[in-house]
């Protein structure tokens, strides 16, 4: 059985300043009274105690009077008192809690003897246990490729009802109207109906970092297959190992990652300088002149490159107009040549020789036999300079990567200078160079060569496969589905009790648009079509009360609490402050909700604690006899005690 709420504590900032506001589990607590007693306050600091990463109590007496926040949180034969303090000065909020294990029944400890060393993350986690959400489960996110751990944050999003939600017509759930929580409140509502299989979660989780598996072994794989030459930092570190006298000068013609890895091992090994280089030699020139020859490669590579594009931009010019001509001149094909008498045309009807042919037909048919000898000709090129045009743009490619490697080289051997410099001693010279191999070795040479890996491939892809197979998305919409068509049809009564619009049609929890829809024949009606504000309300209650219903009786990880906050105000005037009696219909469809939560709490039998807060105050047994505090001005009741106000500011 998960948890329900005993008290909500308050101690002041004055010494032994401490409040209790008790509460009855398994059953209705009303608080009733003015507005400005602290009423709301009460959810947002029960929310805040429960490890809420934002300080969501408002500003006013309660914030000004009261230095921590604390609930006691019972459930058969156990006890758990949580505590946290308010944000100290321009602090957002408190990132450590008290939790103490309590025997049932104790009273909040004093102030002094409070404890507050639990990280909020800590704390989190030992309130989900708690509430007996099981913290091995991963379910999916909707919209994004990571995996949610429930929490008893996620299961508070079924227990609260603020005052601006609790009739709103565009959010049903808790916190629903803040950024990233529809996807959220969508990836857990399956685990909290109980449609999450355990098994099936911990395959998924299985899964996914097998898929993250093969995706890495398949980047180690393509680094290992990359045979390129040594990288630029390898070869200007054999450069400085010569200059240090730890490398002979032949060490020099080395080039590939393998032969560069295996003298710079040499250099680090190696206890005396060798003969080294002429002191003349400059290797910073030398790279410099090489960088002068490959900017000029790649100079005449592009020159090249851009020539023949020209070329190919030509022939393809020449070849559109080539086609135009030999299309207009083709029309002359209608005097053909007779094959005896060479200069003779002939007629294409009769096969007559026509000698008045004049000799210009002749000529232009010359002109179109020479045309199709050129497009032939061009037609024959034009791949060859298309190869040549891929063949020097991959030129130009090696050419710019050599000459990252060059820069790269004059990077490492300029700094390897500076340092040397200040080390004349060419032992310590040495020792210099060494300790900058040691490093490259330690972190970086096998990135010079790529990770030798054995090839695991198949056997991952193997695995993931048999993930697959072994996992059923559709046995989890099948559950999900029916659990839901379950749900509706207690919607659907509560709604009809209620007398609500629409409750006569078929009724549907909606978890993907995370609302309440009539199917009419008219077509779907979602709530925020659904009448007024009394309409609202009643589809709010009765979906949370139906939701409570199946988290109770099937032992699922919910608080088994429902706190409304104000769901009067649909009836009172918007600048009501006071007391003020209901009209007569208004009465009765306030008395309504508060029956059908009573309907539930017997059904229930103890398992469910509703917390309301209310302006109202009614003389009706449903509602009378389930006020547990009634805060009035005139009394002088209110949360934060009078006596801890220095001033009044009403």
């Amino acid at each position: 059985m998960t948890f329900q709420i005993s008290g909500v504590t308050i101690y002041g900032k004055q010494p032994g300043q401490v409040h209790t506001v008790p509460f009855n589990p398994g059953g209705l607590n009303i608080v009733t009274g003015d507005s400005r007693r602290g009423k709301s306050a009460l959810l947002t600091i029960i929310d805040y105690c429960l490890a809420s990463s934002e300080y969501p109590v408002k500003a006013g007496k309660v914030r000004d009077y009261v230095g921590t926040f604390a609930i006691t949180l019972v459930k058969p034969e156990q006890q758990l008192f949580v505590a946290r303090r308010a944000p100290e000065a321009k602090k957002a909020v408190s990132t450590v809690l008290c939790i103490l294990s309590q025997a049932p029944g104790s009273p909040p400890p004093p102030l002094d003897d409070l404890r507050f060393v639990t990280p909020k993350d800590v704390a989190k986690d030992i309130l989900s246990d708690f509430c007996g959400i099981d913290r091995n489960i991963r379910v999916p996110a909707v919209g994004r490729a990571t995996l949610i751990a429930p929490s008893v944050r996620h299961a508070l999003f079924f227990c609260f009802q603020a005052q601006n939600e609790v009739t709103n017509q565009d959010v049903l759930f808790h916190s629903q109207g803040k950024e990233w929580r529809p996807n959220t409140i969508r990836g857990v509502i399956p685990y909290f109906l109980g449609a999450t299989d355990r098994e099936q979660a911990l395959l998924r989780s299985r899964l996914r970092l097998a898929r993250k598996d093969l995706s890495d072994h398949e980047a180690k794989l393509a680094a290992a297959r990359v045979l390129a030459p040594a990288a630029g930092q390898a070869q200007a570190l054999l450069t400085e190992a010569i200059e240090a006298h730890l490398l002979r000068p032949e060490a020099s013609r080395e080039t590939t990652a393998e032969g560069v890895l295996r003298l710079l091992r040499q250099a680090l090994l190696h206890r005396g300088p060798q003969p080294g280089p002429d002191p003349t030699d400059d290797p910073i020139s030398d790279l410099r002149t090489r960088r002068t020859e490959l900017r000029s490669h790649a100079s005449r590579a592009r020159a090249r490159i851009a020539d023949l594009k020209t070329t190919l931009a030509e022939n393809g010019d020449f070849t559109d107009q080539a086609h135009e001509q030999r299309a207009r001149l083709a029309t002359l094909g209608l005097l053909r040549r007779d094959p005896v008498a060479s200069d003779v045309a002939q007629c294409p009807v009769c096969d007559s020789p026509v000698r008045s042919a004049h000799a210009t037909a002749m000529t232009l048919l010359d002109e179109l036999s020479h045309i199709q000898s050129d497009l032939h000709t061009i037609g024959r090129d034009t791949p060859a300079i298309e190869r040549m045009i891929s063949e020097a743009e991959g030129r130009l490619q090696d050419i710019r990567s050599q000459l990252a490697r060059n820069q790269e080289e004059i990077n490492e051997i300029t700094t390897a200078f500076r340092a040397l410099d200040q080390e004349p001693d060419d032992v310590r010279r040495a020792a210099i160079v060494q300790g900058r191999i040691s490093l490259y070795l330690d972190t970086a040479a096998q990135l010079a060569i790529g990770p030798r890996v054995e090839d695991r491939t198949e056997e991952l892809r193997t695995r993931i496969a048999e993930l697959e197979t072994l996992l059923s998305e559709d046995s989890q919409r099948d559950r999900l589905t029916s659990f839901l068509s379950l749900i509706n049809q207690e919607i659907r009564a509560k709604a009809q009790a209620l007398d609500l619009e629409h409750s006569k049609s078929t009724l549907r929890l909606d978890v993907n648009r995370l609302t309440v829809v009539a199917d009419t024949p008219e077509g779907p009606i979602p709530l925020k079509n659904m009448g007024s504000g009394d309409n609202h309300l009643g589809y709010h209650v009765a979906t949370l009360l139906s939701l409570h219903e199946w988290f109770a009786e099937n032992d699922n990880p919910v608080p088994g609490v429902l706190i409304l906050d104000q769901p009067s105000q649909v009836y009172f005037p918007p600048d009501h402050v006071g007391e003020e009696t209901l009209e007569s219909d208004d009465r009765i469809l306030l008395l309504n909700i508060f029956k059908a939560i009573h309907r539930t709490l017997r059904r229930l039998n103890g398992k469910l604690q509703v917390i309301v807060m209310e302006h109202a105050d009614l003389e009706d047994p449903a509602f009378s006899d389930y006020v547990v505090h009634r805060w009035r001005r005139r009394d002088g009741q209110a949360l934060v005690p009078a006596a801890w106000i220095t001033s009044e500011t009403d």
